[in-house]
């Protein structure tokens, strides 16, 4: 299958980005000459070796690389990439002195700032000498609960500086929340904020630092001033120092960054957690520069002269990747605060005032937008927005449409899918390939991904589980507190053993391209036919009276049915007509299996902190049990809605 053609890049585009100039260089290594995207991925992942030791060398990498690029051992798992490299992520990311902006910053309409690159260094350097002033050491975890805001960039470059591995969740989390990830790893510093602002409010946090400094019991809880309360809150909590008496005995000097091996912890990023306790897993320093660069660099183009815009929380792995964009020499432009506030342009705004030339978002605020009727194309300069990205969810043909039609009709719309396991892509946008109407461009170079069956054979034209067949960089280093490896290796290796099953429902396209139909933990089987949930979404979503949709497979007489919960646009209510018009169009959009046998109205539907959807959590209320970490929502209250449905007893 393959939906229509959208965009195709022009001659002068593709000749200028930096995946033509790195496929020249490897190209003159090699003795080869790629005639297209197909050959050059099949060269990255047949020749790991040279691939990724050309991406360290056109990317420009700082550190010691040694003489091996790859030690091969006998799986995925023992690979090892650059075991002889000394590197340190700080330094590639402030290595690259540029002149004005490094960083831009908006929290709504309350505050705006800009932070130029010596500022930055400065500020980076004062913190690691106040970090290592607290005795920390490489290997020590500095835990962050944060806005998306300048200094949560620098002091987490100051953790990577001295070695130290941070990790980092949004001020909107739950006490529970908080506990429940940062109390695994122990974190020797803490640094909060005094509260911050959503949708013209200043939400004060004071209530909830005090309980959470009092079990984590740093060393010192540093806290940011952002509502200009930080001496006050700091006084409150565990340990307590307000940023500018933290910084105050330290002048701006030379930083001394630790060179350590490439494999040596930086990231600490869970998992959603709704299920059961999240998981920690911990990602590596070499291997998440490389992924990074590879992906910012020649996927997505991005260069000192770029301004890179990604809409996200620091809760959420999109935020680790965009900070990577400074690596480039590109400017961050950074955003925290509600998405439609003060009106629901603010972010179209933004991008067109600060000339993004990358602009990051997630598919359901593109679908906002669009039922919004928002027309930026209209009412906005976007013309230096090269780049459109999309990830969090599939996005939906008719988003695909709308992104042309009512951004800009002349942008590379690049829907990514990955996550916080490899806090990166399996598949992204191709700038050398056309983007057609409902498809990923294809797998990122050096990613064997592959679409196997139940049986573990590959197929085409036909859905099932997205795979990886060889070792990548930005594999996990390890989980947290896993000694044994169990439970990593239960992660991603159980379903085929020695192959990475990634969890997600997928199908090529005839393109070369990739759909994703949903997570396969949340595929429905009526009759024993796997049905991914987007394909029931992307219809439902696109009827004016549904605001946003969930479904899930209800065990019923031997057999699973499938069970549609929409929330409806205001004044809607579900009447027979519309219910038996939501059952046509899917029946008419997808199939007869894909036809719900009870579509029931709710008021709300759950989501992540990053605004997914948890069909795993609404199936466990709906069958009665329990979710154990209603923290890891950003509305549990939700859930109460879908809990004891007389509907769904008969």
């Amino acid at each position: 299958m393959g939906g229509k053609l959208l965009w195709t890049p022009g001659k002068e585009r593709v000749a200028r980005h930096p995946m033509t100039a790195f496929a020249a260089m490897a190209g003159a290594r090699e003795s080869l000459e790629f005639a297209d995207y197909e050959a050059l991925h099949r060269w990255s992942v047949d020749n790991r070796s040279a691939f990724w030791g050309a991406v360290w060398d056109f990317c420009g990498v700082a550190g010691e690389r040694g003489e091996t690029i790859l030690a091969e051992g006998d799986s995925m798992r023992e690979d090892r990439f650059f075991p002889d490299a000394r590197l340190n992520f700080a330094e590639n990311l402030l290595g690259r002195p540029q002149s004005g902006d490094a960083i831009v910053f908006r929290g709504e309409d309350k505050v705006q700032r800009r932070v130029n690159w010596a500022e930055l260094t400065d500020l980076v350097s004062r913190l690691a000498q106040a970090f290592r002033a607290e005795g920390v050491v490489a290997g020590d975890r500095i835990a962050a609960m944060m806005p998306n805001m300048p200094e949560t960039v620098a002091a987490m470059l100051a953790c990577a500086s001295i070695g130290a591995v941070w990790s980092s969740c949004s001020p909107d989390f739950g006490e529970r929340g908080v506990l429940d990830r940062f109390g695994q790893i122990e974190p020797k510093l803490f640094v909060t904020v005094d509260g911050y602002y959503y949708a013209g409010k200043a939400i004060e946090i004071a209530d909830k630092l005090v309980p959470i400094t009092a079990e984590l019991r740093p060393l010192r809880t540093i806290v940011v001033p952002y509502l200009g309360q930080a001496e006050a809150i700091a006084s409150k909590v565990s340990n307590g120092v307000a940023l500018d008496a933290f910084l105050a005995p330290f002048a701006p000097a030379k930083i001394a960054f630790e060179r350590l091996p490439c494999a040596h912890p930086l990231y600490i990023l869970f998992s959603s957690g709704t299920t059961g306790i999240p998981k920690c897993i911990v990602h590596s320093a070499g291997g998440t520069l490389l992924q990074h660069l590879k992906e910012l660099r020649l996927h997505c183009g991005a260069g000192p002269d770029s301004r890179v815009f990604y809409f996200t929380t620091c809760g959420w792995m999109m935020w680790n990747w965009l900070v990577s964009a400074l690596a480039t020499g590109a400017t961050l432009l950074l955003y925290d605060g509600s998405p439609f506030h003060p009106d629901p342009n603010v972010i179209f705004d933004y991008v067109a005032q600060e000339k993004a030339t990358f602009f990051g978002t997630s598919a359901k605020f593109i679908d906002t937008a669009r039922k919004h009727g928002l027309t930026p194309i209209e009412t906005h300069d976007l013309s230096a927005v090269e780049m459109l990205a999309s990830t969090g969810s599939p996005l939906s043909p008719e988003s695909f449409d709308y992104v042309y039609a009512g951004i800009k009709s002349d942008v590379h719309l690049a829907s990514v899918s990955g996550g916080t396991d490899i806090v990166s892509c399996f598949v992204l946008g191709v700038p050398w390939r056309p983007v057609y109407e409902g498809e990923i461009q294809g797998p990122g170079l050096g990613m064997a991904v592959d679409v196997w069956d139940a049986a573990g054979m590959p197929v085409r034209g036909e859905k099932g589980d997205l795979v990886c067949t060889k070792a990548f960089p930005a594999m996990p280093v390890c989980f947290w507190n896993d000694p044994t490896g169990e439970r990593y290796q239960n992660a991603y290796f159980d379903q085929f053993p020695g192959v990475w099953c990634h969890g997600d429902f997928a199908e090529w396209t005839e393109h070369g391209g990739i759909i994703i139909h949903g997570r396969s933990d949340a595929t429905l089987n009526p009759q024993g036919v796997r049905i991914g949930t987007a394909e029931i979404y992307n219809i439902v979503e696109q009827m004016d009276e549904v605001q946003e949709a969930i479904c899930i497979g209800q065990p019923w007489d031997d057999d699973v049915r499938v069970v549609l919960f929409v929330r409806l646009a205001d004044g809607v209510a579900l009447t027979e007509d519309l219910t038996r018009r939501i059952k046509s169009g899917i029946r008419a959009g997808a199939s007869p299996r894909h036809v719900p046998a009870k579509v029931l109205q709710v008021a709300d539907i759950p989501r992540t902190k990053s605004g997914k959807i948890v069909e795993l959590a609404v199936r466990e209320v709906v069958e009665g049990r329990e979710v154990k970490n209603k923290e890891a929502l950003a509305n549990p209250e939700a859930l109460h809605e879908f809990a004891g449905r007389k509907e769904l007893a008969s």
